[in-house]
């Protein structure tokens, strides 16, 4: 799908790469390619647009860190929508990145649509807790955007329960290799992304003691598991390849990128049945999925996977068609583009309006 219209869209985010092997918001960074390709003009407030004092990019990201140093929360704040208001002046409309960014993308002077991804910083701010908890706020925030976007069929349930009705589901796109990976031996098991507590570290490394496991990524569990710590993109592309199985044993999820990019391989998936990986994985056809925190369950569908190869091939080419069909970028920009333009169409109103802050 081509743009009718050549729309400039500011796209306002926490979570950007700084080069070509940063994995910290890849997958904004991938949407704002491929929209850019179909001609959207794409201008990307991040940190470096705005001043993070040092929150950006120390530990777990910028929510996580506001926790540890809440004095700064006002000035990042202010940083922020000056940046995104210079950026919107120009645009059609805002596209901002999580609840908070939804938060500053109020005081953009623009229409804005949103994106809500399930959990930003290593879980600090989880948009589901968020959705249950705080109903109210939240609604007031999302009934001010043209368009809601979520990523996961899970999500988009969660804040329609809310009260808002201006919600679509959008998945994050998966670039799908022309190959599926051949598998190593001896068999490997593969874990990828932050070293934490909600992504069942403490799990994987109880359900797979014994085992070949390969890991990749850091964060502070990193000690019970012998990770490689960060690798290139080619590096990480080689261990989907390998992998006889890839484990997401999240306890939250919002999407599952890791889940897709191993189903897009070819990869049987074992992961917990949690959010996106729910929605992601048909239990049995195009995965495994096992209770969350179920040492047991875990480590038992790893051992019935790694013993059939039959399984794993069979499970392994139902999910790389999955992921073709249903989560690829043509399908995914299109679907965003869509969006846009809804929100670009609709006539403007009183809410559009940037509240009054004297300082910016």
């Amino acid at each position: 799908m081509v743009a009718k219209r050549r729309l400039r869209v500011a796209v306002f985010t926490t979570s950007y790469p700084r080069h070509q092997d940063d994995f910290a918001g890849r997958f904004v960074s991938d949407a704002v390619a491929h929209l850019r390709r179909v001609g959207v003009a794409v201008d990307v407030v991040s940190p470096g647009a705005y001043s993070d004092f040092g929150l950006a990019f120390d530990g777990g990201g910028i929510m996580r860190n506001i926790r540890r140093r809440p004095w700064l929360a006002p000035l990042l704040f202010l940083s922020m929508v000056r940046a995104l208001r210079r950026a919107a002046r120009r645009a059609d409309l805002v596209h901002a990145h999580w609840l908070a960014g939804a938060v500053v993308a109020l005081f953009a002077g623009k229409p804005f649509v949103v994106t809500i991804h399930g959990s930003i910083s290593g879980g600090f701010l989880d948009d589901f807790r968020l959705c249950e908890r705080h109903p109210r706020l939240v609604r007031w925030v999302l009934r001010r955007a043209r368009v809601v976007l979520c990523v996961s069929e899970a999500l988009t349930e969660t804040v329609r329960r809310t009260g808002v009705e201006n919600v679509v589901f959008v998945p994050n796109g998966i670039a799908v290799p022309d190959r599926a990976g051949e598998e190593a031996e001896p068999l490997e098991v593969f874990f990828t992304g932050r070293l934490s507590p909600e992504k069942g570290v403490r799990e994987l490394a109880a359900a797979t003691e014994g085992m070949n496991l390969v890991v990749t990524g850091d964060g502070p569990l990193r000690d019970l598991v012998p990770t490689r710590g960060f690798v290139s993109r080619e590096e990480l592309a080689e261990c989907f390849a390998r992998a006889a199985v890839v484990v997401c044993p999240s306890l939250s999820e919002g999407f599952g990128v890791v889940c897709g990019e191993a189903m897009a391989y070819g990869k049987p998936v074992v992961a917990s049945a949690v959010g996106g990986l729910a929605n992601l994985i048909e239990d049995g056809r195009t995965g495994i999925l096992v209770p969350p925190g179920d040492v047991a369950a875990l480590r038992a569908a790893i051992e019935r996977v790694l013993a059939d190869r039959g399984l794993r091939q069979q499970l392994g080419a139902a999910a790389r068609e999955r992921i073709e069909s249903f989560y690829g970028w043509e399908r995914v920009t299109g679907a965003t583009l869509a969006a846009y333009l809804t929100a670009v169409e609709q006539p403007t109103t009183p809410a559009d309006r940037a509240p009054r802050l004297a300082t910016v």
